[in-house]
């Protein structure tokens, strides 16, 4: 049964994308509304499904990091009604003529902009991605075969169940598809569906999205692990550094935008690091140090090489002193994982630098990593936040998960040459 519901729903969903890819906007946006109508209207049957999934995963001894990225409530359910009105709210990106010209041929030439198609995406855990990447697929014009983990299944079927529903009399409900099945090995076969899927978008571990990219016959756009970074230049305003630290470590430590190390300056590291730590303490944030951290608070525990590297997914934080913009720049370029990454400095000349040669999607100068979000970027949503360069990088909204064509209008002209 897993195989035939993977082809089969993605055969579906290539089905109902070239019908979708036509529809207008004031379609689209209709289905979304009436999406986001039947989400707010349900929103107790959701929060009963999901209740049984993080029951269900408290009794697996899940960890706190999981259940917090699992967990919907009135406020969450409530977000992802807005994120919906939000993407209804954007203009739709499809039909857009990027730009045009006229050859000496006489031949009028468009490049105008697309759906991509179908977008398979494969995550863990967060349910509210579920609603997040179909209302952003949908104004896009594109289909979704989305395949979420295990642990969020009844939330997830609940979702999809809505969704569908919501816009079967507006466009075709095919175009939004749940692989059920848990199976793992489906993963394996979702990835060599590049008859049906048009791109794939995986979103959880490092180590997970690194199996996809090596096992897809299918494009794969990589949303990368957030082993984020901060660094606390010499001149930096401290308060404002420890409340941007706080804010980036402490207020949602599972999500990718969180920051997982910072790098003090040597000048200041005497002075501001034990108020850190100690301010940090009071959050209950376990704090890894090097050994000249240590030097400075003897209470930090050893942090390992391997640590530097680590996305840590609770209040975990490692410390480091550093004794140059430059070697802070090449730490997070070695150690970080291209995400997030930001300074805390007084200075244009060190943030133009530090902008310029930290090598990640999104750079922060004097705040906090936990910006880097397709909501609060004005995308409404995201389907993710890509770390590589080709073919969208940062936060995904609309725009990115579409594509171009050239069309080309002629009266008669053959090529003679």
């Amino acid at each position: 049964m897993g195989v035939e519901e993977v082809v089969e729903k993605s055969r579906k969903a290539k089905e109902a994308s070239l019908k979708l890819g036509v529809a207008t906007t004031p379609v689209k946006n209709a289905a979304l509304e009436k999406m986001a109508e039947q989400i707010e209207k349900r929103k107790e049957e959701i929060i009963q499904e999901n209740r049984r999934d993080v029951e269900a995963a408290e009794a697996r001894g899940a960890s706190s990091s999981l259940i917090d990225r699992l967990l919907l409530n009135e406020k969450r359910v409530r977000e992802m009604v807005e994120g919906l009105r939000q993407v209804v709210s954007l203009p739709d990106p499809v039909g857009e003529i990027i730009e045009g010209w006229r050859t000496r041929h006489g031949l009028e030439i468009k490049k105008v902009r697309v759906p991509l198609g179908v977008i398979g995406v494969i995550y863990e855990a967060r349910p509210n991605v579920t609603v997040d990447i179909t209302g952003l697929a949908l104004k896009a014009g594109n289909a979704v075969v989305l395949r979420g983990g295990s642990e969020a299944l009844n939330s997830n079927k609940i979702l999809v169940e809505i969704m569908r529903n919501a816009v079967k009399n507006l466009v075709d409900p095919e175009a939004i598809q749940l692989i059920e099945n848990p199976s793992r090995e489906l993963v394996g076969l979702l990835l060599k569906q590049d008859k049906y899927i048009d791109v794939i978008i995986p979103r959880g571990s490092a180590q997970f999205i690194r199996f996809v990219k090596e096992n897809s016959l299918i494009p794969v756009i990589e949303t990368g692990a957030g082993n984020c970074h901060i660094f606390v230049n010499w001149d930096a305003d401290l308060e404002m550094a420890t409340k941007i630290i706080v804010n980036a470590k402490v207020q949602r430590p599972a999500v990718c935008n969180a920051v997982r190390k910072v790098l003090v300056h040597s000048k200041i590291a005497e002075k501001y690091l034990p108020k850190l730590v100690d301010t940090l303490r009071g959050y209950n944030v376990v704090i890894k140090g090097c050994e000249r951290s240590r030097m400075i608070v003897p209470t930090l525990v050893e942090a390992t090489e391997e640590d530097w590297y680590e996305e840590y997914m609770d209040l975990t934080l490692a410390v480091k002193i550093i004794d140059s913009l430059e070697e802070a720049i090449q730490h997070v370029n070695k150690y970080g994982s291209k995400h997030s990454d930001a300074i805390i400095t007084s200075n244009l000349q060190d943030a133009e630098l530090f902008t310029r040669l930290v090598d990640s999607s999104t750079v922060y100068v004097n705040a906090s990593t936990r910006f880097t979000d397709g909501g609060q970027f004005g995308f409404g949503a995201e389907v993710g936040i890509s770390t590589q360069k080709l073919h969208a990088r940062g936060p995904m909204g609309l725009r990115e998960i579409t594509t171009t064509k050239y069309v080309v209008y002629g009266s008669g002209q053959i090529r003679e040459i």
